[in-house]
């Protein structure tokens, strides 16, 4: 092979990356019409047709490879070749480790790689994406030395609509009052500037302006929500608390649409804003989940390399009929590996169980679902298995789970953020803080079943709950759109009926759901279950649930916000 065709092939591998990401681009500009116009619709569509955009990529260019190169495209020297090449032609750039991942993705996919294949692959553990960016993304300063409501009357006009703003002078004096009383809350003597992010974010219903505020106390997170109602876009919410952005950019929510030149400039901008906030994460909420998920691999690898104590362990909480679930002892994420037969009940086969999980990561996760990250053929330190959770594996993942050598093989899970299993939590939590997360369960419940999603179990132990207390559910197998379910009301029983149990007398056909029922599952004290009925009562009667149908059928639209009502600013309400 001459030079000149490793080039080409290198040239023609950049070439697809970047035509990948103009295709992704014009996807994402998108969202700014969607928003002006109210296409909801053709919001949650192309969503979903970013997120495959990736895949097709990846098959287009390995075909263009397969015409270049032809019987040479099967030899390793070959790629490695590409490989370098390819390292030198996009070392300018910004995000250069993108395309590296590109490459990567095309090299598994035609090697069917098994773990890491460092002849073939760009490999480095300890390499970080945001490594020599000194400086962050370029921004929209804007001076407050003087009236801040005319920085605001600024800020809203360098990010104009075509729908207009419904009452610009309203938003302008709505943003401003509120961000004063919050500066004064914080003791803030002096705010100096606001900075923020040249495109707007959007996601489902809302666009958000990104940025931070310059104080005389130090920097603090803004965020200025917008929304799009019939008479034009208003100002909906302010958020400057860490901890209420850290969840608008939570790994339970949906992926922004943003149009960004570069990416990884942002994400140090972001990161300094939410230090807490594990920088895959922010790759993978910007859009870009691959560079997300190579993020992740290498943080946990690097961890697991530098820690050759750490134990990988079973998970907290019940065992489950259709997963078996390891997780690093000292490391926040759960590794979800799929058993080869499901214990009873579960009468689900394995491909159902997978397109529970691709459901998940194309829907809107309203802050309940957990993004659930797909990986295949990684490979373990034999040594850091428990011998326990190992032999679990071996004998009951036997499809997915084998051992080479020294080398625990898994071809195929599921990493999530690790959470507390809400069985456990409200065992080991406070009264109040059990109340509350009951609560908050019965909410989560309505959230989902007004954005047309069913849990199918609501078992506690499919639940859990973040540091910050919010309930989240994460067991996807028995998960399905609302509008498939027949939810139904126990009918009286007859005389002669009444002492026979209710599954002998009682017709259940597929997708019968009997809410009257859920509470003799949960498992929880009297004083616990008689808070969610308080709270949320209406979620074991049938008729509710048909009511939310029905909603759904009519085209309704439950607003879920990612921030609390404390955050909104006065005005009319979102429509």
């Amino acid at each position: 092979m001459t030079t000149s065709l490793q080039s080409r092939a290198a040239a023609l591998v950049l070439d697809a990356f970047l035509d990948y990401n103009a295709r992704f681009s014009d996807i994402t500009r998108r969202a700014k019409r969607r928003f002006e116009r109210r296409d909801w619709k053709y919001v949650r569509v192309d969503a979903a047709a970013r997120i495959d955009l990736y895949e097709v990529c990846v098959r287009e260019t390995l075909g263009r490879l397969e015409l270049l190169l032809e019987e040479r495209l099967r030899s390793r020297t070959i790629w490695s070749s590409i490989r370098d090449e390819l390292e030198t032609l996009v070392a300018p750039m910004l995000d250069r480790e993108f395309p590296k991942t590109f490459f990567n993705s095309l090299s598994r996919r035609f090697f069917h790689t098994d773990g890491v294949a460092a002849d073939i692959e760009f490999v480095a553990l300890d390499a970080e994406p945001t490594a020599g960016i000194s400086d962050a993304t370029d921004l929209n300063s804007y001076p407050a030395a003087g009236n801040l409501d005319v920085v605001c009357e600024r800020i809203l006009a360098d990010y104009p609509f075509a729908n207009g703003y419904a009452d610009i002078s309203a938003c302008v004096n709505a943003i401003a009052t509120t961000l004063r009383t919050r500066m004064r809350e914080g003791a803030v003597r002096r705010v100096h500037s606001i900075d923020l992010v040249k495109s707007a974010f959007f996601r489902e219903r809302r666009a958000y302006l990104i940025g931070r505020i310059s104080t005389s106390a130090g920097d603090l997170p803004l965020v200025i929500a917008l929304v799009s109602t019939a008479d034009g876009v208003r100002a909906d919410a302010l958020i400057t608390e860490v901890d209420q952005v850290s969840l608008i950019f939570s790994y339970t929510r949906s992926y922004f649409h943003v149009d960004l030149p570069t990416v990884s400039d942002v994400v140090v901008f972001l990161r300094a804003l939410l230090p807490h906030k594990p920088i895959e994460e922010l790759f993978t909420v910007l859009g870009r989940a691959k560079q997300g998920k190579t993020e992740r691999y290498r943080h946990l690898f690097r961890h697991l390399a530098r820690h050759p104590d750490e134990r990988l362990v079973r998970a907290d909480g019940e065992r489950g009929m259709v997963m078996a679930v390891f997780t690093p002892k000292s490391w926040p994420l759960v590794f979800k590996v799929i058993r080869d037969q499901f214990a009873y009940p579960k009468d689900i086969a394995r491909r159902q169980v997978e397109e529970k999980y691709l459901l998940v990561f194309r829907y809107d996760r309203i802050g309940r679902l957990v993004d659930a990250q797909e990986f295949r053929h990684l490979r373990f330190p034999r040594r850091q298995f428990d011998a326990d959770m190992l032999a679990e594996l071996l004998s009951q993942c036997a499809e997915t789970v084998s051992l080479e050598g020294d080398e625990v093989l898994v071809r195929h899970c599921y990493v999530e953020r690790r959470l507390r299993p809400m069985n456990l939590f409200v065992r080991e939590a406070t009264p109040d803080a059990a109340r509350r997360a009951m609560r908050d369960y019965g909410q989560a419940i309505k959230d989902l079943a007004r954005s047309n999603i069913f849990p199918g179990d609501l078992l506690l132990k499919n639940f859990g709950i973040t540091r910050g207390g919010r309930a989240i559910f994460y067991d996807y197998d028995e998960l399905c759109l609302l509008d498939t379910c027949c939810f139904r009301t126990i009918p009286q029983a007859r005389f002669e009926d009444e002492t026979r149990p209710l599954e002998e007398w009682l017709t259940v056909r597929e997708g019968d759901v009997f809410p009257e029922m859920f509470p003799r599952f949960l498992g929880v004290p009297a004083e616990l279950r008689l808070a969610l009925l308080e709270s949320h009562g209406e979620i074991f009667d049938a008729a509710w649930w048909r009511g939310v149908q029905q909603g759904i059928a009519r085209g309704d639209y439950s607003d879920v916000p990612p921030y609390p009502a404390s955050a909104r600013l006065p005005g009319p309400a979102a429509s």
